[in-house]
């Protein structure tokens, strides 16, 4: 975090975990990436994402590309 007091968590230089804010779920189980996130992870219109789960630790999302190549050097 980035302790400001302004309600804003992000980044700091040199940090590799960070908060981005709150997500809200809507009605049709949609979620808003923060911009701050989506800039910092290159992810873009169009672009999938996997989601994992964790039941004690949580959801993750990873991009696809990502996750794929990870698969690839795993496989040989």
């Amino acid at each position: 975090m980035n302790g400001n007091s302004g309600g804003k968590s992000g980044k700091k230089s040199g940090q590799s975990k960070c908060i981005f804010g709150i997500c809200k779920v809507n009605e049709k189980g949609q979620i808003v990436i923060p911009k701050e996130a989506r800039e910092m992870f290159g992810i873009s219109s169009g672009d999938s994402l996997i989601m994992l789960g964790d039941v004690k630790k949580g959801l993750a999302l990873v991009k696809a590309e990502t996750f794929e190549a990870a698969i690839g050097e795993i496989m040989g």
